[in-house]
């Protein structure tokens, strides 16, 4: 993984994929809620393997979402933030371009609606044209 642009959007590709399927999900969102679990202890709710659960972590891991530490015997499973950040910060680039497009096509409408109020014969001609 390299840095600029293109180690940033690798890194975003293996957090989003990481992301797509819904235990990992709800691992993450568990993490997110409560701190820190070992696998045994995100393992509970679901009904599969402390092995399978693991091997959830495990990409999670590989994807920087989470980390685990050592305390005595036991291996606690905690969420990066920062990552979740960078996660943010990009969908906030782009919610940010739709607002944008969405406050342009506003104000055309308010102009079109305004046009069509001062000049009802237009408004109908516009209406006509589009059927």
């Amino acid at each position: 993984m390299g840095s600029g642009a293109g180690g940033t959007e690798d890194r975003l590709s293996r957090m989003f994929s990481a992301l797509a399927d819904p235990t990992r999900r709800d691992i993450v969102a568990r993490l997110a809620s409560g701190g820190e679990a070992t696998v045994n202890e995100l393992a509970e709710p679901y009904d599969v393997s402390v092995q399978a659960v693991s091997k959830h972590v495990r990409v999670l891991e590989d994807a920087g979402l989470l980390s685990r530490s050592r305390d005595a015997q036991r291996r606690p499973c905690h969420l990066e933030a920062e990552v979740l950040d960078l996660m943010t910060a990009w969908l906030e680039r782009y919610r940010r371009e739709a607002e944008d497009r969405y406050r342009r096509l506003d104000a055309v409408l308010e102009q079109l609606d305004r046009t069509e109020q001062e000049d009802p014969e237009i408004g109908a001609r516009d209406r006509g044209a589009a059927s």
